[in-house]
């Protein structure tokens, strides 16, 4: 796999996050979090159809994406436009420890929260140490 380094591409998202760009309105905000189990990352989305939104999971990377429109038709005039609007997507790169499998959505006042369960393998465990009996503590390789 290809990985090239673009040293301005950090500025140039967080302009983008910022400013947004005529084919890009500025980014969704989002809150994440581990609450125990569970990792969550909250997006806001005020205004948006829920059939508008498309969440999907390749590999460890999980794309939001959602589209704010504005009303149209013969009788509307718009008197003022501050807003975006047109098509969000906001990417996450999500670490090997976390169960993408079971990743559970809900949209709810405007907030697309994500819940996804954190691993097996990454949950705290206790270790067993094994002794020979006199006190020393055996390693077996």
């Amino acid at each position: 796999m290809l990985m090239r380094t673009d040293p301005f591409r950090e500025i140039d998202r967080l302009a983008d996050q910022v400013f947004g760009t005529a084919a890009r309105p500025a980014v969704m905000h989002l809150d994440a979090y581990r609450d125990g189990d569970y990792f969550y990352a909250a997006f806001d989305l005020p205004g948006v159809d829920p059939d508008s939104i498309d969440c999907t999971v390749e590999r460890n990377v999980l794309t939001v994406r959602a589209e704010r429109r504005r009303p149209v038709g013969d009788r509307v005039e718009l008197v003022a436009a501050e807003r975006p609007m047109g098509t969000f997507t906001r990417r996450l790169f999500l670490g090997d420890t976390l169960d993408t499998d079971k990743l559970e959505a809900g949209y709810d006042n405007g907030v697309l929260t994500l819940r996804i369960p954190v691993a097996e393998r990454a949950k705290p465990r206790r270790v067993a140490i094994l002794t020979n009996g006199n006190g020393r503590k055996e390693i077996n390789s």
